[in-house]
């Protein structure tokens, strides 16, 4: 014996209806509570348990004198892979090199190329995310 779909589809759905008619308990009414924790600000006072008066600690705010400055280092005369190497150390990492000779190479193995020039310039103070250009020219040549 076959069942029609439309009684199937009605069974179902009678079905669905009843296990949305009963809703559940609410919460509160059996014994427990939802409590929706909201961050508290870090406090930068605390109490002296011994007198009961208040002191300030130090707080973690960012420095009044900006980013981090770091100090270039020399590296005309290196072997590029070197200079690069030696850019990292400090925390230079935004490193672009170029081909001296205005030829438009790629340097595609830094070993046999050597810093002729650098920018900014050995010395100079700049933030992390300061683009270091060197510029190379093969070693033989």
């Amino acid at each position: 014996m076959r069942t029609p779909i439309h009684l199937l589809a009605a069974t179902t759905v009678a079905v669905l209806a009843a296990g949305c008619a009963a809703p559940e308990e609410p919460p509160a009414s059996r014994g427990t509570r939802t409590v929706t924790a909201t961050p508290t600000p870090k406090s930068t006072e605390t109490t002296a348990p011994a007198t009961g008066t208040a002191r300030t600690t130090p707080s973690a705010t960012p420095s009044k004198t900006g980013p981090k400055r770091i100090r270039v280092p020399q590296v005309v005369g290196m072997n590029h892979q070197k200079a690069q190497n030696a850019m990292q150390a400090v925390g230079l990492f935004r490193l672009m090199e170029e081909d001296a000779t205005g030829q438009g190479r790629l340097l595609l193995w830094d070993r046999n190329w050597v810093v002729v020039k650098q920018r900014p310039r050995a010395g100079t103070r700049v933030t992390e995310n300061t683009t270091i250009t060197l510029y190379s020219k093969k070693v033989d040549e």
